[in-house]
């Protein structure tokens, strides 16, 4: 079996050796990296590349959503989830933008949670609670006229019946409701390597970087009929 190899930035030591700590103890999980700020984490995230990377958001020299930024931009296919004590909105709109896959808390994720989570990001799953979704989307929606929005998503000219396929748009608006890709796959009778190989077109083609992104295309006005 392949091990997700996960990176660790947090600049409390005690609390990363904790979590690594937790980590190696699952079979399928090897903790390659860790470092006390962002910096380190980018200068490690080039020498191991690894699959995922758990990012602390306030950190001493470069915090967690710079080097979320730094890390993607020299390893587009690398997963990172914000591990934090910060439970402010624009913190979770901002994860999200920089191309964070998930968001948890620090205060409120058992050990089971973190482990499940670093599985399904690595699957490339989403692990923002469906509660945030709507949140989330508004944001998107909120920005869509505006040159920030730009940054988020390349918008297509065209609706989204002319860009995404029928199926496509299926899978489009489950993943808005926070399904997760087993949940796409038993609900459309398909399996979950379909729904992974829908959601990898659905992205290139509307040119973002996550589903979350992606289903806020669903919040524009010419698409809201789009079912």
């Amino acid at each position: 079996m392949t091990s997700i190899r996960v990176m660790l930035a947090d600049d409390h030591q005690l609390f990363r050796a904790g979590i690594a700590s937790l980590l190696e103890r699952e079979p399928d999980i090897e903790v390659v990296g860790q470092a006390p700020n962002g910096a380190e984490a980018v200068k490690l995230g080039q020498q191991f590349q690894p699959d995922v990377a758990l990012l602390d958001i306030q950190m001493p020299v470069m915090g967690g959503l710079d080097a979320a930024r730094h890390l993607l931009a020299q390893q587009p296919q690398l997963k990172i989830i914000m591990l934090t004590i910060s439970d402010s909105d624009r913190d979770l709109f901002t994860a999200v933008k920089a191309g964070a896959q998930g968001y948890l808390l620090k205060g409120s994720t058992s050990t089971q949670e973190l482990v499940t989570a670093v599985r399904q990001v690595a699957a490339g799953e989403a692990i923002i609670a469906p509660a945030l979704v709507p949140l989330l989307l508004a944001e998107f929606s909120h920005l869509s006229h505006e040159q920030e929005a730009k940054q988020v998503a390349a918008e297509p000219e065209e609706p989204l019946h002319q860009v995404l396929t029928e199926r496509e748009l299926e899978v489009l608006h489950l993943v808005s409701q926070g399904l997760t890709n087993r949940e796409i796959a038993a609900k459309l009778f398909i399996s979950e390597n379909t729904v992974r190989s829908h959601l990898r077109n659905i992205l290139d083609k509307l040119h973002v970087q996550n589903r979350l992104q992606a289903a806020a295309f669903l919040k524009r006005p010419s698409d809201k009929n789009d079912k």
